[in-house]
């Protein structure tokens, strides 16, 4: 799991409680931010992988593959690069 989805995690029970201080709601903010980023890029490498899939392109989907799981374990490394 992706330490942001900890913080966010842990952000959310604290609201269950009591209001965020100034801070904790622009950590939320951050967050929700890289949540939504990491969520198209992920939808946007399921696309190419599709494509990759539909032309037969193996090698091209290996890659992709390889950037999915880089993406699933928190490694900076932009998609399509």
């Amino acid at each position: 799991m992706l330490p942001v989805y900890q913080r966010l995690a842990e952000l959310w029970t604290t609201m269950q409680c009591r209001q965020l201080t100034d801070y904790e709601k622009m950590e939320m903010d951050q967050c929700l931010k890289l949540n939504a980023k990491l969520c198209w890029d992920m939808a946007y490498l399921e696309n190419i992988s599709l494509m990759a899939s539909l032309t037969a392109d193996i090698d091209w989907q290996h890659e992709i593959c390889q950037e999915i799981e880089s993406l699933q374990l928190g490694q900076n490394k932009k998609p399509g690069s």
